[in-house]
């Protein structure tokens, strides 16, 4: 098998396309593609820092970069918990609500053109694949075991290929 033909290349370059198109729909608006899906994140009862942190994967520290920025933007505001003095809560001013009704559409309708292009056994399929993905990283990484089931196919497999 090539590089070219492994899963790792058809996820990452499909996802640098993404991007890049997200990205260059996100500049009309002086956003990025990480600041749309921050937007879309955020919730009207106020989301925590650490908790966008862990749904995007980013670091805090980057992630507390963006917020400055979006902030000086006028896109959010930060409150302190009244519940825990420890936890900061992101807000949404209407700057923002506005850039993420943008957000949350570009989004929208870009499913929408794929999905007319494939029908719901394929989509079941792609997610099913997706997932597959995600448990065997896990497991790569150490955070489930894989049971005995997936062992025996992953045996299965691995005699299949050579």
């Amino acid at each position: 098998m090539k590089l070219n033909e492994t899963i790792e290349f058809y996820i990452r370059t499909t996802s640098l396309a993404l991007s890049r198109m997200y990205n260059s729909k996100a500049a009309q608006y002086g956003i990025t593609q990480t600041i749309g899906y921050i937007l879309t994140y955020v919730s009207r009862e106020g989301t925590p820092s650490t908790k966008l942190a862990q749904l995007l994967g980013m670091k805090n520290s980057s992630l507390t970069r963006l917020l400055k920025k979006m902030e000086r933007d006028g896109c959010i505001y930060r409150q302190v918990s009244p519940d825990d003095k420890r936890v900061v809560k992101i807000f949404l001013t209407e700057k923002g609500i506005a850039r993420r009704k943008i957000a949350k559409k570009t989004v929208l309708d870009f499913n929408q053109k794929l999905l007319s292009q494939v029908n719901e056994e394929e989509m079941k399929i792609f997610f099913k694949v997706f997932d597959i993905i995600k448990n065997q990283v896990a497991v790569e990484l150490g955070e489930v075991q894989m049971d005995n089931k997936s062992k025996v196919k992953q045996i299965n497999d691995e005699q299949l290929v050579h």
